[in-house]
């Protein structure tokens, strides 16, 4: 009865038997669901012909608010989504505060703003399956024709307890991210794989610039405090003519206590190395490797050490 009662629920039709999924039953991966929305993405089908009801098995969002301005999402808890939690698209002036997710299956990224403007995540504990903060910008032709860059994000006095990121930018992020600026969080839990990552490829292209992080603890991560990744692939080939930029990450004031596998991991591409990187006042202990650095103008450090090491 639990498992069908996840099947309903939607999480099984992620495929992984760990959600429920039964072999032989349908599920996201088969050709009359994500493959088919690939395509019209591809294809710039107009949104009113994208149906996908009774008979399809895409998992929906929790909470989606789109083309708003002026939301408020204050003092509610989400737990259990079948996919993305809380996803403002299209969206301007929005506030959310004091709102906890606790919610752990496939794809359950805590809050993904994305295509949107004037964000502030504030006052908020995040526990999630995925990617606790998500800025994203639309995915391969139809971020690049939609063209809205998310920007003006403020991420501030939040608790990210497990996830694949702390406060992440991508990995749909083809239009684009500026000016997010993150402080005053608690960053902590052995299944936290990041505390600031940035993903993309050479499909999604796009461009991340002007980062601030400052005042930030981090307790325990598993892979990296900071991870740039221009390799992101989970997916098939994931190669294209996009090369994506990055530039002007700023972190300060940071104290970390057990860093992972690396202090810093950066996997840029030579044909637009990422850019202007500084760390001021950040302590990173317990890291397997100080340093992993591909691509990457040379990061400037002021009053910075890594397991003991001044930089």
């Amino acid at each position: 009865m639990d498992k069908q009662i996840e099947r309903i629920g939607g999480l099984a039709w992620c495929g992984a038997e760990r959600y429920g999924y039964i072999e032989g039953t349908p599920k996201q991966k088969d050709d009359h669901n994500l493959p088919r929305l690939r395509t019209m993405n591809e294809n710039a089908t107009p949104v009113a012909e994208r149906t996908f009801g009774e008979g399809h098995q895409l998992r929906p969002l929790f909470f989606q608010p789109f083309e708003c301005d002026n939301v408020l999402i204050q003092g509610v808890t989400f737990t259990n989504a079948p996919f993305w939690v809380l996803h403002p698209i299209k969206c301007n002036y929005v506030r959310v505060d004091g709102v906890t997710v606790s919610s752990h299956g496939p794809n359950n990224d805590g809050c993904d703003p994305e295509y949107s403007k004037y964000v502030h995540i504030t006052n908020c504990t995040f526990d999630t399956g995925d990617d606790c903060i998500a800025i994203k910008s639309g995915r391969n032709e139809e971020g690049r024709r939609i063209n809205i860059p998310s920007e003006n994000i403020v991420v501030e006095n939040c608790d990210m307890k497990d996830g694949h990121g702390g406060v992440v930018m991508g990995s749909e992020i083809s239009a684009g991210v500026r000016n997010v600026y993150v402080r005053n969080c608690k960053m902590d839990s052995p299944n936290l794989d990041r505390a600031i990552r940035i993903k993309t490829n050479t499909l999604r292209g796009g461009f991340v610039e002007n980062v601030y992080v400052k005042n930030i603890h981090v307790g325990q991560v598993k892979e990296a405090v900071l991870k740039i990744n221009t390799y992101y692939g989970i997916y098939a080939n994931q190669e294209g003519d996009f090369i994506p930029s990055i530039k002007n990450i700023h972190l300060e004031d940071i104290e970390v206590e057990n860093g992972g596998k690396y202090g810093i991991l950066i996997k840029g591409r030579a044909e637009n190395p990422v850019k202007n990187v500084t760390l001021t006042n950040v302590h990173i202990k317990g890291a397997k490797t100080d340093l992993s650095i591909e691509n990457s103008e040379p990061l400037v450090f002021k009053n910075t050490t890594i397991n003991g090491k001044q930089y």
